[in-house]
Formats: structure tokens, sequence, C-alpha cells
């Protein structure tokens, strides 16, 4: 069902794109304390004892943590703001999955899959055809479907309400280094998060049975009309052994995400022994499985160094009685997005944003412009083809 305002989705995403950073920078700027601890707010590599940490990790920022105490093991730029491509499904899930059985069914309109952007990711649905919420959750999870994700936003209200449960639901988290536009984690302007909030939204999500079930998920049936099913696969390539990569021993989930913007991000969770890790990276510079070998080496480094002393922690949700903190970045962080080659050294995001009040401005103006102007972008890079060989996708 559409929104019953007069705002269209697409405008009120554009809008959504247009609050302007130039706040956040503010905010960055008078900051006094960094959420998780001191440590996390700088710029080197944070351990403290422990064997040598993996040789020649590329990730613009990554972090080690125990899913059990919330301590973080060691880091790099855990609060540096970069576009988190579908690993912001993992917030979408934590805000969403609760709401609906497993069992519900939902016969899917035109209209719920019109605002899929171009070049997304998708699992497959088809408008007639009725689906269960473990179906659709099923697309999200495996294939990291836009059209999943935007039925079950519309089954929520919609995609502007969607959008702003979840950035309530990150503020809860004291997830402030998030900034959502879109509940899929498709490339806007504007759309960022943080290895330490990735890491929150793992952590809270793997809480959930549901959630645990999903991502550890590696095939399924799904739907194609009638009685006809084709299988899905997961894309997490550590949980799956694709393209030639070994399976991690112990792998519980939990997401990756890749767009040409954004380039790679994962995090991923695993047990040994009794004990649970959570590994976030973002942007390493190779492509391919380069984002799951540097997920794998940290996880290794994890376990075998598993009473070093952390340099900080994965701070308790405002909801279940955590402190509420200040804004998270260090006083001379600058936001920050995934980036092409070009970009690749910047802090900074590769979509020209523009500071102060007048920055503001530009940018309220020309938000639902970019958000016209989002298909006419050189399509998203293809990585991988579905396992059903449906056709090529550009953003997962």
């Amino acid at each position: 069902m559409r929104d019953s305002s007069g705002l269209s989705r697409r405008a009120a995403l554009g809008l959504a794109a247009a609050v302007p950073l130039a706040a956040a920078t503010a905010a960055t700027a008078s900051a006094a304390t960094t959420i998780g601890g001191a440590r996390l707010g700088r710029t080197g590599v944070q351990a403290s004892g422990g064997t040598a940490l993996p040789k020649h990790l590329t990730a613009r920022s990554w972090l080690i943590a125990d899913h059990t105490s919330g301590h973080v093991l060691a880091s790099y730029r855990a609060h540096q703001r970069l576009a988190p491509a579908s690993t912001l499904k993992m917030l979408f899930a934590d805000t969403v999955l609760a709401k609906f059985e497993r069992t519900d069914t939902h016969r899917v309109t035109d209209v719920e899959i019109a605002d899929v952007p171009a070049g997304s990711s998708l699992v497959g649905i088809k408008p007639g055809i009725t689906y269960t919420v473990e179906q659709l959750w099923q697309g999200v999870f495996l294939r990291s479907g836009n059209d999943a994700v935007h039925v079950l936003s519309h089954m929520n209200g919609g995609v502007p309400a969607t959008v702003a449960e979840m950035q309530a639901k990150a503020k809860d988290l004291q997830a402030l280094d998030t900034h959502v536009v879109s509940p899929d984690g498709f490339d806007h302007p504007g759309q960022l998060s943080s290895a330490y909030d990735l890491t929150l939204f793992a952590r809270h999500g793997l809480a959930s049975a549901d959630f645990r079930g999903y991502c550890a998920t590696r095939t399924a049936d799904f739907p194609a009309g009638g009685k006809k099913t084709f299988q899905i696969q997961n894309t997490d390539r550590l949980l799956t052994g694709a393209w030639g990569l070994k399976t991690y021993d112990g792998l519980i989930g939990v997401k990756n995400g890749y767009t040409s913007h954004a380039g790679n991000t994962f995090t991923g969770a695993a047990t040994r022994d009794g004990r649970t890790l959570l590994v976030t990276v973002m942007h390493p510079k190779s492509g391919g499985n380069g984002v799951y070998e540097e997920t794998a080496q940290l996880l290794d480094w994890g376990f075998r160094n598993a009473t070093v002393n952390p340099v900080g922690t994965l701070v308790t949700p405002i909801s279940e009685g955590g402190a509420s903190a200040a804004p998270t970045r260090r006083a001379t962080a600058k936001p920050a997005a995934g980036a092409p080659a070009a970009a690749a050294k910047s802090d900074g995001p590769p979509w020209g944003l523009v500071g102060g009040a007048g920055g503001a401005v530009v940018l309220l103006a020309g938000g639902a412009l970019a958000l016209r102007n989002r298909r006419r972008r050189p399509a998203e890079d293809q990585a991988e083809a579905s396992a059903e060989g449906r056709g090529r996708r550009r953003e997962r």
C-alpha cells in the first residue's frame, strides 16, 4: 500500500538522503567521548598484547569483539563512517524481524517492488505470488534480495516508515555512526555506518533464534509460481565455500555486502570451544575473496588470543539499561564513505558532500534530484551469478 502522506517514497528517500551530514560533522567536532571507549576513536591499530596481528590487512576499518562479553579485542578505525552496502540489512532485520510470524503469508503487488533500485541484488520475487514471511527473510539473508526487503518494508508500513524505525533502532543500540537512507543498504548519498555499529547490529541480531537461523542457512527452495521452486544459495562465501574459498570452521553467519561505491563489507561470527567472536571488515583494497580472507585471519587471531586486554566494549542498548553516551566520533574524525578507486585515499564521501548551512540547503534542494538520477549512474559491478542462473546481480 502506498504511503498515505502526500510525499512519494522516492521523494521521501531523497529528503532522507539530504539530511545534512554537516550537522553530523558539527556533532563530531564537539564530541567529548567515544562510544565503547576512548581507544576506539583513535586512528591506528588498537590492541593490547597477544600475538602479532595478521600482516597485509588492507581494510579501511575493522574490529574484533567477543560476542558474550562485548569486549573489543582489537580494532582499526572502529568508528570511521563508511558506506555499509547490504550489511545494513542486519539493522533492517533487528528492526523488523520480530514483527511477523514465520508462517504468515503475503501476496505481493506491483507497487511493493516498484521502487527497488535499478542494479539491485534480487531474489526473484514476482507480483501475484504469495510468500511466507520465512521465505521473504530467506530472500533477505541468503540472496540479499532488495526486492524482499521492499516487500517486508511495505508490510511494515512503507519504506519511509521503516527507514525512520531503523534510525530509531540504531539510536537505541547506540550505533550513532549510522545514518539510514534506505532499508536495503543500496548506495544513496549519506548512507553510512561503521565497523563498530555493524558489529553492534550483528550482536543484537544473534540474540534472536530466527536471525541466527536465517543467517546460517546455506540453501533454500524459493517459490517460482504455482508449485515450482528454484534453489537459492547464501552469498556468504565463508559459509558456503563458493568461489574457491574454504569454509570457515565454526562460522554461524552473519552478512556480507558489496556495491561499486561501497566496495566489500562483511560481518562474520564464528564459534569455537564454546566461544563466539564477531569480526567486521570494511572496504579492503582487494576484491574477490579479500573481505572474507581478511575476516578469517582476524577471527583466527581472536581465537588464538582469548586473554588479551580489551581495547573497548560493545555497549548495551539504551532500552536494555545501557547508559546513553555522547556522539561517537573523535574530534578529528571525518565522515567517510566507500569510494571508487579515485577516492580511495580520501576520508570523505564520494558524493561531493558540502558542509555548513549552505551545504545543507544544497543537499535539501538536490536530494530528490539525486534519487531521480541514480538510475543513470554506471551499473554496479557484477561479482557473481545466482545459483539458479537467473541473471546478473549488481549489488548485494
